[in-house]
């Protein structure tokens, strides 16, 4: 089956490109395996007019309203391969359904690689977060925790008092230098190097933290910035070109959303190099707007 465009990934990037073509009149197939980053969270804040609703929510309500129009089309599934097909592009899918269209958005996300100690999974997106912006506010005014995982982390302690009184873990390995140490001092965040081995409390809320030298230091919310890396291979499997972003790769894009192949677009957080809802939605936009640009065009 054919179309003007196909989008891959159907959350917060993915609709919101699919929603320009649809109301610029072209046929646009939104192929949506449904595991989106951000479904570990039980809200999605900081989004204008969307604050607090699930993150389910707002897809359910994105795809509901781009139905609406009759050259759009959600079809669930995963992408497992792709590839040029004559002028345009072909998407195969683990049900050996295939689509072709003429241009190419990928919206298809990340995954985030979590410290592998125990507790850390089963809090995920809820009292163990990673952006103050989104998350931070439910956990406001409590003793507040973020363990390293990389050489930015100590710039992320020192963001995180405005919440809460703030300890920075540096887990032994990621410590700070004396310029950061006096930015910490100055922010009030405390720092200790015995490293994290465990998250402590019941279900999802966390009491404390045992550390590795056997102390328990009390806190009710834990920050950490996880290494990312991509949700499909489609990207790599097309050639484009991947950089190295502050949370893992990314595909390479110019502020068109064009990617190193002409044709494919790339959207969300796997080629944004800062990540939340509305970064994603934006982005989105824009690689919509730059598909239908590029197929009136000829480009």
């Amino acid at each position: 089956m054919g179309a003007d465009v196909i989008i891959v990934g159907g959350s917060f990037a993915g609709f919101s490109a699919a929603m320009q073509l649809a109301r610029g009149q072209r046929e646009v197939i939104v192929i949506d395996a449904g595991e989106p980053r951000n479904r570990f969270a039980e809200a999605s804040h900081g989004f204008f007019c969307l604050d607090g609703l699930s993150p389910g929510e707002i897809r359910r309500r994105a795809a509901e309203q781009l139905a609406s129009y009759p050259t759009a089309r959600v079809v669930g599934g995963r992408a497992i391969s792709a590839g040029q097909d004559g002028d345009g592009f072909s998407v195969t899918l683990e049900t050996g359904e295939a689509y072709t269209a003429t241009k190419l958005i990928l919206a298809t996300g990340l995954r985030d690689e979590l410290p592998k100690i125990p507790g850390v999974n089963e809090r995920w997106g809820k009292t163990v977060i990673h952006c103050p912006y989104c998350h931070g506010f439910e956990l406001r005014n409590r003793k507040l925790g973020v363990m390293a995982t990389g050489p930015l982390s100590t710039h992320q302690a020192a963001i995180i008092p405005d919440w809460g009184p703030t300890t920075y873990f540096t887990q032994g390995e990621f410590m700070p230098d004396e310029e950061q140490v006096a930015l910490l001092v100055q922010r009030g965040v405390a720092v200790e190097n015995s490293a994290i081995v465990e998250i402590l409390g019941e279900a999802s809320s966390i009491t404390g933290v045992r550390l590795a030298d056997g102390r328990i230091v009390e806190l009710e919310g834990l920050y950490i910035g996880p290494k990312a890396r991509m949700a499909s291979m489609l990207a790599e499997q097309l050639g484009c070109e991947l950089e190295e972003g502050p949370m893992g790769p990314a595909v390479k894009v110019d502020d068109f959303k064009r990617t190193s192949v002409t044709g494919i677009f790339a959207a969300g957080d796997i080629s944004n190099k800062m990540h939340n809802a509305t970064f994603a939605s934006a982005s989105g936009v824009m690689a919509g707007v730059a598909a239908h640009r590029a197929l009136m065009f000829g480009e």
